[in-house]
């Protein structure tokens, strides 16, 4: 049985990973939230005090250490670091940054991108991150850029983080995004760009709803 793949990239902040989700369970595919992939590896990096722009080789030799799953329960997508469920932890910003930083290192991509690769044989999927059009799942048989305006990609980061209780700070936000932007876009190795097969979708003036729709929309026009 052959599965359909959507793939869905787009920089950090552009609401990927929420309307991914929504998407996928209204539509009865499995969500497959890669950039949590990194982030688990990134709060590896900090569980265990390794400086990842310093010291990438000291992270590099310990790989066959991380083991990341993800599980639903509940209906909900859990990430599990070595059996402990990270899901709240990934989303603190030292862990969107350090998610960042450890994807620009070859041999994580070579570990994750495997591991995403074999998932989406197993099931319909929309699976989202920075280079999923383009590397990941270059035969998708649904691509979509995700983008918006930096500045509504950090208010909404911001306001998501307000509602969580999470204490945080807008100025830092928005130039962690354009760090991010830079590095995601300027790294060797499958650097973030629009496919040349990859349907545009601008968020900066939908609400969430209207996203959903439009992805949903774009998905059952390409199949």
């Amino acid at each position: 049985m052959k599965y359909i793949s959507v793939a869905i990239d787009g920089p950090a902040g552009a609401g990927k990973s929420s309307v991914s989700k929504a998407a996928a369970k209204s539509m009865g595919f499995t969500y497959i939230d890669t950039g949590a992939m990194y982030r688990a590896v990134a709060v590896f990096a900090i569980n265990e005090g390794i400086d990842i722009r310093s010291d990438s080789e000291k992270l590099v030799k310990r790989l066959d250490e991380i083991n990341i799953d993800i599980k639903y329960e509940n209906g909900e997508q859990h990430i599990y670091l070595c059996e402990t469920d990270i899901s709240e932890r990934i989303r603190k910003e030292d862990a969107s940054v350090g998610a960042s930083d450890v994807a620009i290192i070859p041999e994580v991509r070579t570990k994750l991108v495997e591991l995403q690769r074999k998932m989406a044989k197993s099931a319909n999927v929309i699976m989202d991150g920075r280079d999923i059009c383009s590397y990941v799942l270059p035969e998708a048989q649904v691509k979509i850029f995700l983008t918006a305006s930096l500045q509504s990609r950090a208010v909404r980061r911001y306001k998501e983080l307000c509602d969580k209780g999470i204490e945080c700070d807008y100025e830092q936000i928005k130039s962690d995004m354009e760090y991010r932007d830079k590095n995601d876009s300027q790294r060797a190795v499958a650097p973030l760009k629009k496919a040349d097969d990859a349907l545009l979708l601008d968020t900066t003036e939908l609400s969430f709803e209207q996203v959903v729709e439009k992805i949903k929309e774009l998905i059952q026009n390409a199949l």
